[in-house]
């Protein structure tokens, strides 16, 4: 039954969340969640978008960030509907990653109550994040796998998250920017190239990385591969949406690099 008002309480908050009022409380103290409203008793209130935030703020807080992270994370996607697009993109990617661990153990599990020799090519599937190494290394040497691997594995639980957060985001503007047809050299699309290489700047093992930037070689042949290796397509919406940043990509490469 639809409820007669979009107000709900503090204790009701609670409930629904798993969480307890002190914790809410809290939030609110440190700015993090205010309630939508204070009754004349005294008593705090709060509305659908009240519920939209808690959501995510559970969601990073799961990604092991802390609440002054968090705070920073809100403040910078104030689209809502955008910011759960993209992490939602990232629960999909976990899920299938977390898949994977599951038929692998279960298939230890088979091996060892069966008496059967262990496959050890299936063991580990979904575990090691550097299974792309040697392609890495093919492309782009083996000091660009290296010092990302050492950049990746130096980070702390909650700069991880944060950095997957970000990255999701970026995913999903591309992906809404070329469901809505806008022109790969318009001004948003153009502003979302340079996202782009602003995020790749800041990936050390990237050519230009942490200087200049990647020169327009690395950059357009990146936005090509996009285009022709599916895995990358997939980030991307597809095809068509690989081929959207494809040609932001190129036009902002020509325009700037």
């Amino acid at each position: 039954m639809a409820r007669e008002n979009s107000d709900w309480s503090i204790q009701d908050i609670a409930r629904l969340a798993h969480t307890t009022s002190r914790t809410l409380r809290h939030y609110d103290a440190v700015g993090l969640l205010p309630p939508s409203r204070v009754g004349a008793n005294g008593y705090r209130q709060y509305d659908e978008r009240s519920l939209v935030r808690l959501q995510r703020i559970l969601l990073l807080r799961q990604l092991g960030l802390g609440l002054p992270a968090i705070a920073e994370v809100l403040a910078s996607e104030t689209d809502e509907a955008v910011a759960l697009a993209a992490h939602l993109e990232w629960l999909r990617s976990e899920q299938q990653r977390l898949d994977r661990q599951i038929r692998a153990v279960g298939s230890t599990l088979i091996d060892l109550n069966g008496g059967e020799r262990l496959m050890a090519e299936k063991m580990f599937d979904g575990f090691d994040h550097t299974q792309y190494k040697e392609e890495v290394e093919q492309r782009w040497g083996a000091d660009a796998y290296s010092r990302g691997d050492s950049w990746w594995r130096g980070m702390s639980a909650a700069e991880k998250a944060d950095w997957k957060e970000r990255s999701a985001a970026l995913g999903a503007d591309w992906q809404r920017a070329a469901a809505a047809g806008l022109d790969p050299l318009g001004a948003e699309a153009q502003a979302l190239a340079h996202r782009q290489f602003e995020w790749l700047r800041g990936i050390p093992g990237t050519p230009g990385s942490g200087e200049a930037g990647p020169p327009k070689e690395y950059f357009t042949g990146l936005a090509e591969m996009y285009v022709a290796d599916a895995r990358f397509a997939a980030n991307y919406g597809g095809a068509s949406g690989a081929a959207f940043v494809r040609d932001a990509m190129l036009a902002y490469a020509e325009r700037t690099l």
